[in-house]
């Protein structure tokens, strides 16, 4: 019994401990972090990455689109992301005549460059702690109306710790945004969803676009007339490279962190909820896969979307090897334990545990149903397309819906993919609570598949011959798509992105957070990511990926090169880059790394990342751009529950092989005369 209570001490100690490298950081206190910051290697002061009276390196940094980062490298509105956050919009200006997914695109002038529909940027104005204004009785609404007086502004108001304190964003959004390069997906993509995730990594993952404004500088609709933005500040560009040890700080927008939930939201995450989601998307994606690989165009129209649900997919399973591996539920347990003891003689918090588990047990059971419709039932298109029509307000309305679903339409996969999920659908759902009128239906026809056949041969909808309101409310599919709307309607609490935001449980959090900053008073407290921008720093290293198996720091071309393979299409590199290894022929990006003479590709960092970190810069003590954030090791993933500084690393794209790529495979080097390059 003691070994075993001196065993969970540990684990408490090991797990919540302050860690080097853990934690993203609120610019506009990044003062309380400097010291620890300068003491590691970083060269600027706290107001050159954040202020309001003069430009800094928040003004550097941006939203792009809507989940990923991206920075300035010009003086003329250039800006960097990864080739997956604009993986979107490439497949967005390509067809089959100009598959720029495949061949990559380069505009040799400016007026070459693509504009993106629907494609914006949002940079960060200034944020603004609001907590006692809203305590006082201000209203948020009037917050960010006064705010957002300027044009172009938008504004929301975030919480942080959930909720002990709430803080105004501000930013200017441009939405005048076009394509300027891309890789072919053969380096933006290289190894595709074998290599996702994985160490070593050879992928090229950038692109670049350029910002344009009005001729005062302002958001613009676009226009011929506009002009490039001109930023406040861009980052310098450093051609040194990097070495192990050497500080790195990620500036960005990472989006969704859960670092102090209970053993209660670990369980589920690790046992429940992503082991379902795992088994959905591999059934989804292998009938994908199996249809592009039978057609270019097929190939072209789903990149994006296999792309996203992979994407995830893949994550989720690193995740729950890593919290396995970590015991990150027991440790929980045992930290609460600890907790618990303190609270004991604390009327306002001894019941605080206790009030939380039996709010999770009340609605995990729930939030799990909702989940499970979305990654089954709610992927099937037919559906939500039915939804839409059967509530559209006119016949016109289910006209114009119905000629823009079926432009881009695939039935084959659809269906294939209905097959399978109406199956699992009802294979999954708790007892009882399948919708009758489905029971009713399997039956009839004999099994969810036959069922499925059935329908997709009945309905009117998925037909070129268009319907009334009143056909798309009688048909077959629409009815069936309104058997399921009561999981919608009756738990829309359910739709929060982690179960702990459930109103329910999330209530309990705020004073949770108030109490653990009380007791646990050497614990490095950070608020979870949220999609606001943060800081997070670290410095490059290796890691130990199991017994005796050391991982170097930084990737090179070499590696490409041995995972060529024309018969595959996300290792068929271009002839352009075999060409120039087989010559070694690597002008001012060629190095001496390992030993070898070779142009580096990837590295390795300490930083704590998370999704919505994709295309973050990646600086050096100076502030100089050294690469651009895209990726986690496999088992790092899980460092959105519990960050591991001996093998939570994040991956970026070294950034001469960033200029490399633009310059001897895109034949582009024009665009380097206008960054400054260090």
């Amino acid at each position: 019994m003691i070994k075993k209570m001196l065993l969970m001490g540990l684990m408490c100690l090991s797990l919540f401990s302050a860690r080097a490298d853990e934690g993203m950081w609120l610019p506009s206190l990044i003062g309380d972090r400097i010291k620890d910051m300068k003491q590691k290697g970083f060269k600027l002061s706290a107001e050159d990455i954040y202020s309001i009276n003069k430009a800094s390196l928040k003004d550097a940094v941006m939203i792009f689109g809507g989940g990923c980062t991206g920075e300035f490298v010009s003086a003329e509105g250039l800006l960097l992301t990864n080739h997956h956050c604009g993986y979107g919009s490439i497949q967005q200006l390509s067809s089959v005549e100009h598959d720029y997914l495949t061949n990559g695109f380069w505009a040799m002038s400016r007026s070459e460059e693509l504009p993106v529909p629907g494609l914006s940027i949002s940079i960060l104005v200034r944020m603004e702690d609001v907590t006692e204004r809203l305590a006082a009785g201000e209203k948020a609404v009037d917050i960010i109306k006064e705010a957002t007086s300027e044009k172009g502004y938008r504004a929301d108001i975030q919480q942080m710790y959930y909720g002990n304190q709430q803080f105004l964003f501000v930013y200017e959004k441009f939405t005048d945004v076009r394509l300027v390069g891309a890789p072919p997906s053969s380096i933006g993509k290289f190894g595709g969803d074998t290599d996702n995730w994985i160490w070593p990594r050879h992928t090229g993952d950038f692109s670049v676009f350029r910002v344009y404004a009005g001729q005062d500088n302002k958001p613009a609709e676009y226009s011929k007339e506009n002009k490039p933005y001109q930023p406040k500040r861009h980052f310098p560009i450093s051609t040194k490279g990097v070495k192990e040890g050497d500080f790195t700080m990620i500036y960005g927008f990472p989006g969704n962190t859960q670092e102090y939930v209970t053993s209660d939201a670990v369980e589920y995450v690790a046992e429940v909820s992503d082991p379902m989601k795992i088994a959905l998307r591999t059934k989804r994606l292998d009938i994908i896969s199996a249809e592009q690989a039978k057609s270019a165009e097929v190939r072209i129209a789903y990149a994006a979307i296999h792309a996203s649900i992979a994407n995830a997919w893949k994550k989720w399973q690193g995740e729950v090897l890593g919290l396995r591996r970590l015991g990150t539920a027991d440790k929980k347990r045992a930290y609460e334990q600890e907790f618990q003891k303190w609270a004991n003689d604390k009327s306002e918090y001894k019941n605080l545990l206790p009030s939380i588990h039996d709010a999770y047990d009340k609605v995990k059971g729930g939030y799990y149903v909702r989940e499970l419709y979305n990654e089954s039932v709610g992927a099937i298109n037919a559906l939500s397309y039915a939804r839409a029509v059967a509530r559209a307000k006119d016949d016109e309305a289910v006209k114009t819906t119905q000629e823009r679903f079926l432009k881009s339409y695939n039935q084959t996969i659809d269906q294939a993919i209905a097959r399978e999920m109406m199956a699992e659908f009802i294979a999954r759902m708790p007892q009882g609570q399948v919708p009758a009128e489905l029971i009713a239906a399997v039956e009839k026809h004999g099994s969810a598949e036959k069922f499925v056949d059935w329908l997709y041969a009945s309905t009117k909808l998925l037909g070129s011959e268009p319907v009334s309101l009143e056909q798309a409310k009688a048909d077959p599919m629409a009815q069936c798509a309104a058997w399921f709307q009561p999981i919608i309607a009756e738990n829309p609490k359910y739709a929060y992105r982690n179960l702990s935001n459930v109103p329910e449980v999330e209530q309990w959090y705020r004073p949770y957070m108030r109490a653990l900053r009380e007791w646990d008073k050497e614990r490095a407290f950070y608020p979870d990511a949220n999609f606001t921008l943060r800081v997070a720093y670290g410095s490059v290293a290796g890691y130990e990926y199991a017994d005796a198996t050391y991982h170097h720091p930084v990737s090179t071309i070499d590696g490409i090169i041995e995972k060529d393979n024309p018969e595959i299409y996300d290792y068929n590199i271009p002839q352009r880059l075999r060409d120039i290894y087989a010559q070694k022929d690597y002008g001012r990006w060629g190095v001496k790394v390992g030993g070898r003479y070779s142009v580096p590709v990837c590295f390795l960092a300490t930083n704590h990342t998370s999704g919505g970190n994709s295309g973050s810069p990646v600086i050096n003590g100076k502030g100089e751009l050294i690469g651009i954030n895209f990726d986690r090791t496999w088992l790092s993933t899980m460092s959105d529950v519990e960050f591991d500084p001996s093998i939570c690393r994040n991956i970026s794209v070294d950034i001469r092989y960033v200029l490399f790529t633009i310059d001897r495979i895109g034949g582009a080097g024009y665009l380097l005369d206008e960054m400054t390059l260090k």
